[in-house]
């Protein structure tokens, strides 16, 4: 797998999950030798949702949600064997989504 690149992309709505997991995904990555630019923290979406408190009158009292999408993009570059072993059995919490582009 020489002169190859791994981009790992996570998403999570929770930032201490995120960064946990991209913490675990560049160690293991380390400890096989590969070199691993990154975590970067890409830009956090926001969407915002307005919900009316009241079903039947009172248009102007309204709530506010917001739903935070936080992400980070790692590369590794010129990955093993060994790494791509270690990354397929590495166990990442439930929350947090993984995208792999090869």
């Amino acid at each position: 797998m020489q002169n190859q690149k791994i981009r790992i992309r996570l998403k999570a709505f929770d930032y201490r999950l995120i960064d946990k997991s991209a913490l675990e995904i560049v160690d293991t990555a380390k400890r096989t030798g590969a070199v691993v630019k990154g975590p970067v923290p890409l830009p956090t979406r926001v969407e915002r949702f307005d919900v009316l408190r009241s079903p039947h009158v009172n248009k102007t009292s309204r709530d506010q949600f917001e739903i935070r999408t936080h992400l980070r993009l790692m590369d590794i570059i010129d990955p093993t064997d060994k790494t791509v072993d270690a990354l397929m059995k590495l166990d990442l919490p439930a929350g947090v989504d993984v995208e792999i582009k090869l």
